[in-house]
């Protein structure tokens, strides 16, 4: 099993949602409204404000899925998301241990 996460901005999610859902088997996905910054080239502050107000708003878009489906996955994810401009955000996959899963009684995954 893996989780993907991934960051983007929040006009794209129509589009991924509706990819992923043309997946066979896709599982279902959790989205977060989230903010923050990129790793874009720093520019001189002007005051404060500007400096707490640099973020600008993304979704945390977070799937857990068999092993098989990880690459397709990331297709729509990728596709969908890149623009090629500074924002378009971020995609990572990580291991998952252990899944269980609340709606089925006594059903521990050891993945």
């Amino acid at each position: 099993m893996k989780e993907i996460k991934a960051i983007v901005p929040p006009q794209r999610l129509p589009k991924i949602r509706s990819g992923l859902r043309n997946i066979k088997g896709f599982p279902g996905m959790t989205v977060t409204k989230v903010e923050g910054c990129g790793h874009h080239v720093a520019r001189p502050i002007l005051g404060v404000r500007e400096e707490l107000t640099d973020y600008s708003p993304k979704v945390r878009i977070e799937v857990v899925c068999p092993d098989e489906l990880v690459e397709g996955i990331l297709q729509v994810i990728v596709e969908v998301a890149h623009t090629g401009q500074v924002g378009d955000g971020i995609v990572w996959v990580t291991t998952v241990e252990r899944m269980v899963r609340l709606s089925e009684q006594v059903s521990v995954l050891d993945c």
